[in-house]
């Protein structure tokens, strides 16, 4: 149904697209902040609650992934459903559990929550696409668990799913409650970067792409270290400003242990 409207000619012009845009965010996150979380910024519109920001957020590429899987016909087949269930488990915990888990109040400007919104949703259109619809009909899937990208795939993407589990726990338990005081987050990969729950997270895509072996997969790992590679750093010039040595004698990276 999906490559009957959409050819996959334009549905590859719409990946060279995405990509093409992933460099500029890219490059104009180094001169803008995100301004959400430890970074929020009034410019980017009114506060949203970060509980209901973070649904509103996440929540239309879990949906739209579970339609464009509902209505295809390989469904229930066993390499599409892996990735189908790799994916869909990553955003079920962001989408309706982590909000849940975030403690205070603090808010989220409504025009990052926007679009994030439509990043998702082009992003489930982008992932789903191939794995449900064109690359099935080319046979792309045959053969496919005798071959190695799947097993590593998982694994990479396990061990940044668990990472991205671990680090977020860590932030949410530097305060006690009541305290609104600035700590240095440690234990784990934090030992190595100072934002490890987005190594955590980027490690989960890139493994996602090695597991689908799709250019979808590698535009989507790209457009995750766009928007965090920036904000990694944009964090680690916090970190230094407010603790000085107390930080940078840590010796961390920003987000990629030993390199940045």
């Amino acid at each position: 149904m999906f490559s009957e409207f959409i050819s996959l000619d334009s549905y590859n012009t719409f990946l060279v697209v995405m990509a093409a845009v992933a460099v500029v965010v890219f490059v104009a996150l180094y001169f803008v902040d995100a301004g959400y979380g430890y970074l929020f910024n009034p410019k980017f519109g009114f506060p949203v609650p970060n509980r209901v920001a973070w649904v509103l957020m996440e929540c239309p590429v879990f949906i739209v992934m579970f339609i464009l899987w509902w209505m295809s016909d390989y469904a229930i087949e066993a390499a599409p459903l892996t990735l189908f269930i790799i994916f869909q488990t990553h955003y079920f915990q962001r989408s309706f559990i982590f909000p849940m888990l975030i403690r205070g109040n603090s808010k989220m400007p409504v025009g990052i929550m926007l679009m994030g919104m439509v990043f998702n949703t082009l992003n489930a259109v982008m992932q789903g696409g191939w794995i449900f619809y064109y690359a099935p009909e080319m046979g792309y899937y045959d053969c496919w668990f005798s071959q190695p990208f799947i097993y590593i795939g998982t694994a990479v993407w396990l061990f940044g799913f668990v990472t991205n589990l671990h680090s977020d726990y860590v932030i949410r338990n530097l305060r006690k409650p009541g305290d609104t005081k600035h700590y240095i987050p440690k234990g784990g990969m934090f030992k190595y970067v100072s934002s490890a729950n987005y190594f955590g997270e980027f490690m989960e895509w890139v493994g996602f792409a090695i597991a689908s072996w799709s250019w979808a997969g590698v535009v989507f790992a790209l457009w995750t270290f766009a928007n965090l590679g920036p904000r990694s750093a944009s964090l680690y010039k916090r970190y230094e400003r407010e603790f000085g040595e107390e930080f940078t004698s840590l010796k961390r990276k920003c987000i990629i242990p030993f390199i940045y």
